[in-house]
């Protein structure tokens, strides 16, 4: 890898919310192989909390699945409310799309959740690569 694409590279953060521990650290393998930092969370509160505190996120992938005091549509409303220039993943069974969830958000990017194929981290560099 060049040292430019390098530079690019470094500092990126993806904030990953899951409720399955594999999921999430399936995932953030993934993120980190592609030269992302990664922080991961098994609840929406816990993920708004890290965008709340400040912490440097420029890309959050939330399982739709992700459920509890503040599920997964509704952590994409708030954290677009707390950083309007956050990109956001929606990661789905591509059987169990969730409508309300990209109906709120259509902005976000959708993908399939699955584990090997390096979807997500694609997905993600197509959503850093699209931001304005």
């Amino acid at each position: 890898m060049s040292a430019a694409l390098r530079a690019g590279v470094y500092g990126v953060q993806v904030l990953i919310a899951g409720r399955q521990k594999q999921w999430r650290d399936e995932i953030a393998g993934q993120i980190r192989r592609a030269g992302y930092g990664a922080t991961a969370c098994d609840c929406g509160v816990d993920a708004l909390t890290v965008l709340a505190l400040g912490l440097p996120v420029d890309v959050l992938v939330a399982d739709v699945s992700l459920d509890g005091e503040l599920c997964c549509s509704q952590l994409a409303l708030e954290a677009r409310a707390l950083r309007p220039g956050l990109r956001i993943v929606l990661a789905s069974d591509v059987a169990a799309l969730d409508a309300a969830a990209s109906d709120l958000m259509p902005d976000a990017l959708l993908v399939a959740r699955h584990l090997r194929d390096g979807s997500v981290a694609s997905t993600v560099r197509e959503a850093l690569a699209n931001r304005g």
